[in-house]
């Protein structure tokens, strides 16, 4: 079973793609939205790999946390949250970058390619 969460109105629904064939979703704007990429908000870089993400990171006060070896994962000392990525950067969704995003205010944003 494959699909696209929609979020709509406050409520957030599985819109089934049973043909496993990737779509386009439409937003209540109107506007169409394909693949997302994480940007380094400060220098405008577009994050292209761990090694990139990790360098941002670091300078952020981000370590390596290597509790998991399927995972690669990165930890602040000063706070208690835990950012945990696929091993393989093929795996690396919008999910993903929406948790730096949110662990990192201000400093990424995901874009629409």
């Amino acid at each position: 079973m494959s699909g696209v969460w929609v979020f709509k109105n406050g409520v957030v629904r599985l819109v089934e793609n049973p043909d496993g064939v990737v779509r386009l979703v439409e937003n209540a704007g109107g506007e169409y939205h394909g693949k997302k990429m994480l940007v380094h908000v400060p220098s405008n870089d577009v994050i292209t790999s761990y090694s990139v993400l990790e360098m941002k990171l670091s300078s952020l006060g981000w370590e390596r946390y290597y509790d998991d070896p399927d995972l690669l994962q990165f930890h602040k000392k000063s706070t208690v949250h835990l950012i945990s990525l696929p091993k393989d950067f093929n795996k690396f969704k919008s999910l993903h970058m929406y948790d730096i995003v949110v662990k990192n205010r201000n400093e990424f944003e995901v874009r629409n390619m």
